[in-house]
């Protein structure tokens, strides 16, 4: 599933797909989060748990871009996981994003992972 932006003046800054491999619902963000474009990733994230899918892994790799916005699009998927019995990870996170989370101190409450096949392995 491929989720474009909403809005012209947002078209292309964020695409989220999504596919499952094995027991992980991996959610692919590419580009820039922030508070234009965090509903296109909150949606499939809140889809995925609704529907029991709870051990989430977000591939970071293509992400460019995080706001608080999208910061807090990521810890209510955490919470929301947590509580249903599973955990959100995060794997390969470009250096100006994980400059975010460990300004926020965000990374301390995350699974981290340098890649997704490490992500994916655990």
């Amino acid at each position: 599933m491929d989720r474009q932006t909403v809005g012209s003046a947002n078209r292309g800054r964020l695409r989220v797909e999504v596919r499952i491999e094995g027991r992980s619902e991996v959610v692919t963000a590419a580009g820039e989060l922030d508070h234009h474009t965090a509903e296109l990733l909150r949606t499939p994230l809140e889809e995925a748990v609704d529907q029991g899918r709870v051990r989430l892994v977000v591939d970071c790799s293509q992400l460019e871009f995080c706001d608080s916005t999208g910061l807090n699009v990521l810890l209510g998927a955490r919470l929301k996981a947590e509580a249903a019995g599973g955990a959100v990870h995060l794997a390969a996170m470009l250096p100006v994003v994980a400059r975010v989370f460990e300004i926020t101190g965000a990374d301390a409450v995350f699974t981290v992972h340098e890649s997704l096949a490490e992500a994916l392995a655990e």
